[in-house]
């Protein structure tokens, strides 16, 4: 009774185990390992978004990045037209153009006008044309500098206005040509005192010289075509009202100017720190020419050789050089009071 009850029981109990392991224990691990499966896909997933997200905001960041860097590149077009020199004011302060014209029909009515011109750009259309070719011709023959340049060129000097391929500037004095200047200089004057200028490009400068020669008595003075400031307004200015009783004239070529000078009986005289006669002892008595060149290149060695006479100007302290404006008043206060 007792073995079979055992038996009985360990039956039962066998049974119950295999229903519960067939189905109750292997029921649950198999929902745990659906749910944990699930778990693990919902994770899989979490962290696939995670990961997405991260990545989404990497590369937003980069690309916030990217674009903070690339910033300066891509600039608006405001920014881009405030650099521009035509709009900001700054660079249209720098330059006066109340002595400026440009346009085809303006240009050609202010030179058929006979107005005082000091300077002319144009494009090599504009100076070949029927229209213009002849009155350009005539100007630069009596020394008005004419400059060929491109259209880009020509828009950079206007600031972006519409030049149609030509614009000038207004003298702000008449010019008579080297004849005219040579019977002025000698009319009523025995021995007449011109100055010459070589490649002195600073118009205060020029202003300058301007003002002490109309001071010192000197009948008039000689400004090349090239290499050298026009009669600007700035010149004007500096001039404190000199070029209005002093006669200038300008010249297509200085070396040449000197020659045809030297036949009408003027002595060339250049001012140079290299000279060896000291202005102090110099005594000839006859016409002159003074040539007064730049501060750091003085008179170019061509126009030395056209000269009679190099004259340095004596200095007793260190200082090497003089600005040219006031050698040339030194000059011609020496040689005036002679």
């Amino acid at each position: 009774m007792k073995n079979s009850s055992k038996k009985n029981l360990s039956g039962k109990n066998n049974k119950e185990y295999k229903k519960n392991s067939d189905f109750g224990f292997y029921s649950k691990n198999t929902n745990r390992l659906e749910k944990n499966e699930k778990f693990l896909n919902n994770s899989a997933k979490n962290k696939n978004v995670q990961n997405l997200n991260k990545n989404d905001k990497n590369s937003k960041n980069n690309t916030f990045s990217s674009l903070k860097r690339r910033k300066p590149i891509f600039k608006s077009n405001t920014e881009f037209s405030n650099n521009k020199p035509d709009n900001h004011p700054e660079f249209i302060n720098k330059r006066n153009f109340d002595d400026w014209i440009w346009g085809k029909h303006s240009v050609y009515e202010a030179l058929s006008s006979k107005r005082e011109i000091n300077r002319i750009w144009c494009t090599s259309e504009i100076f070949s044309s029927d229209k213009f070719y002849i009155l350009l011709k005539d100007l630069k023959s009596k020394g008005v500098l004419i400059e060929e340049v491109s259209w880009n060129r020509l828009s950079q000097l206007t600031y972006g206005a519409s030049h149609q391929g030509v614009a000038l500037q207004l003298a702000c004095s008449k010019t008579i040509s080297l004849e005219q200047l040579i019977f002025y200089s000698k009319h009523n004057c025995v021995n007449p005192i011109l100055l010459a200028l070589d490649g002195i490009t600073d118009p205060h400068n020029v202003g300058a010289i301007i003002r002490s020669a109309e001071a010192f008595a000197c009948k008039g003075i000689i400004i090349p075509q090239r290499r050298s400031a026009g009669l600007t307004g700035t010149v004007a200015k500096v001039a404190a009202g000199a070029l209005e009783h002093f006669q200038v004239s300008r010249v297509v070529n200085l070396n040449r100017a000197l020659e045809v000078l030297k036949k009408n009986g003027f002595l060339v005289v250049g001012l140079s720190g290299d000279g060896q006669l000291s202005i102090s002892n110099f005594h000839e008595k006859a016409p002159l020419v003074v040539v007064v060149g730049s501060e750091d290149k003085g008179i170019s060695l061509l126009t030395q050789k056209k000269c009679d006479f190099l004259l340095s100007i004596p200095l007793k302290g260190k200082t090497s050089s003089l600005n040219a404006s006031v050698a040339a008043a030194i000059s011609l206060f020496h040689l005036t009071s002679k």
